[in-house]
């Protein structure tokens, strides 16, 4: 199972250097969803893991390392492509804040001890706030296909209040990673949702489904994540009142 387990892991890096490769040829649309696919393996990997009585150390580590490339630095160079024409020094600073935060997340959960963490998460996951980052882009990125070269900077063709939106974005993102705010773990939704969790799982697939279909999936995307994030304490301080 530790095998396995790297291997996603492995293959939740290689999304996230496929996001930073994205973004630098321009191709934001693949940049986003080579984020968004990272942590589908991120959160398969931490299931697989817990499946073995010993987990490996290793796989801890490198895990933690991935998370850093991927939803760390790969969200902070699409970030900043996207919206550095006339805001390169704020983007530059507010994005610098989110990589250290992300780093500073991942650290304090490494030296966390996890008889303390049941079904939650001190701080929001790194994962999803690179999730949020990469749907937010996802709903105005400008539709590209791999060959076609651009030059221009792509804020010329964002609405006047994106990028805006997006630097305030970053820096709530940041703040909630390294607060004290209690998130949800994948072992605390299944407690939440109990017997219905399988198909709770086929709803949202259906609906992310659907959301792809109609072309609106970074806006699918972007409410789920939003979702989590608005009632994922709430839920976790009913769980622990119980």
């Amino acid at each position: 199972m530790n095998y396995l387990a790297d291997c996603l892991t492995g293959l939740s890096l290689v999304g996230g250097f496929a996001s930073i490769i994205f973004s630098l040829e321009y191709h934001f649309t693949f940049a986003s969803w080579a984020i968004i696919l990272s942590v589908i393996f991120d959160g398969l990997d931490g299931q697989v893991a817990r499946l073995n009585p010993k987990p490996s150390d290793f796989g801890k580590e490198i895990d933690s390392l991935v998370d850093a490339i991927s939803f760390g630095i790969a969200p902070s160079v699409l970030g900043y492509i996207f919206i550095y024409r006339d805001f390169y020094f704020w983007a530059t600073l507010a994005l610098l804040v989110y990589l250290c935060c992300s780093v500073w997340r991942l650290a304090k959960y490494n030296i966390t001890p996890k008889e303390k963490i049941v079904n939650y998460f001190y701080g929001l996951p790194t994962t999803v706030s690179g999730g949020i980052l990469a749907a937010f882009i996802l709903i105005f990125r400008k539709r590209q296909h791999i060959g076609e070269a651009t030059f221009l900077p792509y804020s010329d063709a964002l609405p006047a209040f994106v990028p805006s939106i997006f630097l305030f974005l970053v820096l709530l993102l940041s703040f909630l990673m390294v607060s004290k705010v209690r998130y949800l773990n994948l072992d605390g939704l299944k407690q939440f949702f109990g017997k219905k969790v399988k198909v709770v799982a086929a709803f949202l697939i259906i609906l992310v489904a659907l959301g792809i279909f109609f072309k609106k999936a970074g806006t699918t995307m972007f409410a789920l994540f939003i979702i989590y994030l608005l009632f994922s304490p709430i839920v976790v301080k009913r769980l622990n009142h119980r």
